[in-house]
């Protein structure tokens, strides 16, 4: 399996460093691309976000949100390139905020190009959220990130393959490293020069019969999203398009709801059940056209834990385990705290408290006022900092991504 190459980050990359990262000459020059990284967490986007524009970067809040906002500037082969991070999700389908963030940003600022970062060590997962980027019809280039570690674990992938698979132009990088970053701005560049066709997911017979007859009942309604997945997310039953559309012609929602009945009875499952299953399904087909293993790895402490933890009947069984011991350690952790708190801390706050001010009403008046304070703090900190700390932990090891 070829190794990315290395980019010249001390080179072309760090040319930008004479350009101001927030405009040219005291104002806010307007960027020749704008690129916009998008992709699940912990598959080091953030890291490409560093690597590209270093300390030409500003995080602000996305507009009526607490969400960080990460925008960078860098200055590549004569070109200003805005860059955007974006929150790190796992679908568009508007269960969050951070998902809705990334979907409007993507289909209604329109990015120049929307650059897709995926762990190369499970391409079939990530491709799911690929395919649904593909969906929104903006140009895309595919970030195969981590390769080091897929090669480590014996996995090949076929770049021309899956570069003809998704028609999309495809990089492998070792961001860690700075491997293959300056590769990316190269695809990005050469994407926005030649122009971009976007591929179209096909579904099912029946999937598809729908999406086209409700494509076609849209006619020239304005949403700002591609009508094809207007139609889809309408059969996803997905709130706010529904909402967009409902204002716009009723009588589509009427449709929607006709269809998505017909597809309900021919599957026997939820509409939006019936779509995820069939874009895992083609995600799949995909993977196993494109993916090798060339060096089977004997399964690991991991992949054990893991075919429990998604078991359909001894997940639930080591989910209430792990969160009974989660409680558990919380408690009597917190307990211990709190009571070393409560005993040992307010003691010598007193003591220092009356060693400084002495024993006076006005004094008193304002231990009574910390000693409230501590008591809430002893209420609350020594139960939240070992269940953040979990918590982290859990996160960390995967088990709730």
């Amino acid at each position: 399996m070829p190794s990315p190459a290395r980019s010249s980050l001390e080179g072309s990359l760090m040319k930008y460093a004479s350009i101001p990262a927030r405009g040219i000459g005291g104002g806010h020059a307007k960027p020749d691309l704008r690129i916009a990284l998008a992709g699940q967490a912990n598959v080091g986007k953030s890291v490409i976000f560093n690597q590209l524009t270093g300390l030409h970067q500003h995080i602000a809040n996305w507009p009526g949100t607490t969400v960080d906002k990460a925008e960078g500037t860098l200055y590549y082969k004569g070109l200003i390139m805005e860059v955007i991070d974006l929150p790190g999700i796992y679908s568009l389908t508007h269960l969050s905020i951070e998902e809705k963030i990334s979907r409007d940003y993507i289909a209604r600022e329109k990015p120049d190009i929307v650059v897709n970062v995926v762990d190369a060590t499970a391409l079939e997962r990530h491709l799911i959220f690929t395919l649904q980027l593909l969906e929104l019809e903006r140009p895309l280039v595919l970030v195969l990130n981590m390769m080091d570690l897929a090669e480590k674990y014996g996995i090949e992938i076929d770049v021309d393959a899956l570069r003809e698979e998704l028609g999309v132009p495809v990089v492998m990088t070792i961001a860690t490293r700075g491997r293959g970053v300056a590769q990316i701005l190269d695809a990005a560049i050469e994407l926005h020069r030649t122009g971009y066709s976007p591929k179209k997911i096909r579904y099912g017979k029946e999937v598809e019969e729908r999406i086209e007859r409700l494509e076609a009942a849209l006619g020239e309604i304005d949403l700002l999203y591609p009508r094809r997945w207007i139609a889809l997310k309408l059969l996803e039953k997905d709130e706010e398009i529904w909402d967009l559309v409902r204002e716009r012609n009723p009588r589509v929602i009427e449709l929607a709801s006709e269809l998505i009945t017909e597809l309900e009875i021919i599957h026997g499952h939820d509409s939006s059940i019936i779509i995820a299953n069939e874009r895992a399904c083609i995600a799949s087909q995909i993977a196993r056209r494109c993916i090798r293993i060339v060096k089977p790895r004997k399964p690991t402490l991991g992949d054990r834990f893991d075919e429990i933890a998604t078991h359909p009947i001894l997940g639930y069984i080591l989910a209430a385990i792990i969160f009974a011991g989660l409680f558990s350690i919380v408690f009597g952790v917190g307990g211990a705290i709190a009571e070393i708190f409560e005993e040992y801390l307010s003691e010598i706050m007193r003591d220092a408290w009356v060693h400084v001010l002495g024993v006076t009403p006005i004094s008193e008046v304002g231990w009574s006022a910390i000693e409230s304070i501590l008591f809430l703090l002893g209420l609350a900190i020594p139960y939240i900092l070992p269940l953040y700390f979990l918590t982290f932990l859990l996160e960390n090891w995967g088990y709730l991504a």
